[in-house]
């Protein structure tokens, strides 16, 4: 069976995506099964480019079909802030990225609070150097306060407008039914399952 790299070391990334993957005709990898050298720096300009980075370098340095993703948080009233940067918002925990995007917004009224979660996945194919990438967008808005505990990052802020209810409020299968990830990850799996199976 083919072997399929899925290139991440952010725990709560890699069990999505995991989830999405599962019962695709390959025998899947994580960064934990192979020798791939140090993380990559995201040093692109865009989701897609830091996406397609990661995919290439992981997939080069380890000769496997692979894929990896970038994900942003683009909040409309901080111009699609903090977008690429959204891991390096603030530092510390994700809790401490909640609380910076709550004081930015605190006085903001929520009619200008949309805001979404955009993933890009790429996947690298090292056999013949072709890159192949997909997009999820989830389109909320960024609550007044945190509220839930399923998920990770910025899912206890952002409210799920078409569910009605936050991010982290929402079962594994729900999530990744709507988001970002999920949607962009399901289109990556029609892709290796008509092209690569």
């Amino acid at each position: 069976m083919r072997e399929l790299l899925v290139a991440t070391s952010n725990k709560g990334k890699l069990s999505e995506m995991l989830t999405i993957l599962a019962g695709v005709p390959f025998t899947i990898l994580t960064l934990a099964d192979v020798n791939a050298g140090g993380d990559v720096s995201e040093i692109g300009e865009t989701l897609e480019e830091n996406a397609i980075l990661k995919a290439k370098t992981y997939g080069a340095r380890t000769g496997k079909l692979t894929i990896a993703e970038d994900t942003g948080l683009e909040v409309d009233f901080l111009n699609g802030g903090p977008g690429i940067r959204t891991a390096r918002y603030a530092e510390g925990s994700d809790d401490d990225r909640n609380q910076k995007l709550l004081r930015e917004l605190q006085n903001v009224p929520k009619e200008e609070r949309g805001a979404q979660f955009r993933t890009v996945a790429a996947l690298y194919n090292p056999e013949t150097g072709e890159v192949r990438t997909s997009e999820g967008v989830c389109r909320g808005s960024i609550a007044s306060g945190e509220k839930g505990k399923q998920g990770f990052g910025y899912s206890p802020v952002f409210f799920v407008d078409e569910l009605g209810k936050m991010m982290a409020e929402l079962d594994a299968e729900t999530r990744n039914s709507i988001s970002h990830r999920g949607k962009a990850l399901t289109k990556m799996r029609d892709v290796l399952l008509a092209d690569f199976v």
